[in-house]
């Protein structure tokens, strides 16, 4: 079938390197390899040659065609081609597909457990606009990708060996003397192989990442910024973020900042606005038009013979901000009205006199100059009582520092004059 009958070889060997008698079972030989495996690892400091060793026997004895051509005919037929060829040459690639990844050692990435990666957070500024209606703003990020030429190994051949400057952990210590009889240990990241554990040949060097097992990516992300999102809320894009060898990606996460807006104020789903009338519109009414933040135009008015109070608010229902997730249901727009008075001498006497007729009584009683004789008459002067507040409290402060310096100053002593 092969042309000649291959020359026997050692039919043992394999069964003494993992430590196993020839009759073993494919459960025996696994329970075997799996207990000389993780003794040998390099990563635990075990001996990389016995470590390839183990790989390559168990392999071999694993498949049942190989293991029947080594039984019969040993090592060397399989070299020649017997069975679909040799065995694998990347003894880490068994260990790896045997445990999934479990049981490697903690300073290596290869079989280790996947670690999380940090999530990336940007600040998105938004309009309140932007919250009412909804809108799409297009992003540019740029990222790591894990380097698809050499899928994240570093390396041509896939292969790297283990750092010896750290013993593959990725991290090195260093003591110094700090006293008498003591010493300081510190811990500092592995300058050799930057904490991976890791070094990769330089002639065997990836051409596109050189080594770095990543590259830069650039993508642009499409934010839906949905109808009724509140300030501070999070938009998350999951796995997203810098990609890495052994590291599930984490998360791009938008954060919504609410930028202020010169007209509505947003408290809940309700929105909020100013507005002032002149002392004419607050006593015979009045009309104008609010341009809603959808470029809608409200007519706002009011009704006949109403009277508007300085203070005083109303509320149109399902004007407000829509509900996230139920936009066609609104909070309420509340109106606050100020009243604007005129200004002192712009009525005359004589209107004065005719206002009187129309509005209500005064609710003073008109003296008689008897009741006016007796009384001692003042003059009104204009204040800011804000500014008298302040005014009047740095006063105070000043009259405390002056007491306190007062009682600081050293008292002189009487002195008696001595009695002759």
């Amino acid at each position: 079938m092969f042309g000649r009958v291959p020359k026997k070889s050692d039919t043992t060997k394999y069964y003494e390197t993992l430590g196993a008698s020839k009759s073993a079972s494919q459960d025996e030989l696994k329970k075997a390899y799996k207990k000389a495996a993780i003794k040998n690892h390099p990563d635990k400091g075990g001996d990389p040659e016995k470590f390839k060793e183990l790989a390559q026997a168990y392999e071999v004895l694993s498949n049942p065609e190989k293991r029947e051509i080594y039984d019969q005919y040993g090592e060397d037929a399989l070299k020649e081609g017997m069975g679909g060829g040799g065995p694998s040459h990347n003894p880490f690639n068994m260990y790896e597909s045997f445990f999934g990844g479990v049981f490697g050692g903690a300073g290596s990435s290869r079989g280790r457990r996947q670690k999380h990666g940090k999530d990336v957070v940007h600040t998105l500024k938004v309009s309140l606009e932007d919250l009412y209606n909804g809108t799409t703003k297009k992003l540019s990020l740029s990222r790591n990708i894990i380097c698809q030429k050499c899928k994240g190994k570093g390396s041509k051949s896939g292969i790297s060996g283990r750092c010896y400057g750290c013993q593959g952990s990725g991290m090195k210590f260093t003591t110094r003397r700090i006293g008498l009889g003591m010493i300081q240990q510190m811990q500092h990241v592995c300058p050799v192989c930057r904490g991976s554990g890791e070094v990769i040949n330089e002639k065997d060097k990836c051409p596109q990442c050189r080594g770095n097992k990543i590259t830069q990516e650039k993508k642009v992300l499409e934010v839906q910024v949905e109808k009724g999102m509140q300030h501070g809320q999070k938009i998350v894009f999951e796995g997203q973020a810098d990609q890495a060898p052994d590291t599930i990606s984490g998360n791009v996460v938008f954060v919504l900042q609410l930028k202020e807006h010169p007209k509505f104020k947003r408290k809940f789903d309700d929105l909020y606005v100013e507005h002032t009338l002149n002392l004419t519109e607050a006593l015979c009414g009045f009309q104008f038009v609010l341009n809603h933040l959808d470029g809608r135009q409200l007519l706002i008015k009011s009704n006949s013979g109403e009277i508007f109070k300085p203070g005083q608010s109303k509320a149109i229902n399902n004007e407000g901000m829509p509900h996230h997730q139920s936009p066609f249901i609104r909070g309420r727009l509340y109106i606050h009205f100020n009243v604007d008075f005129p200004n002192s001498g712009i009525i005359s006497s004589e209107q004065c006199r005719t206002l009187e007729t129309i509005l209500p009584p005064r609710s003073s009683k008109r003296l008689t100059g008897m009741e006016l004789d007796n009384c001692e008459e003042t003059t009104l002067h204009d204040v800011n009582i804000e500014d008298e507040m302040r005014r009047k409290q740095q006063q105070q402060q000043q009259r405390y520092r002056e007491a306190y310096d007062e009682d600081d100053e050293p008292s002189i002593p009487s002195v008696q004059c001595a009695q002759q």
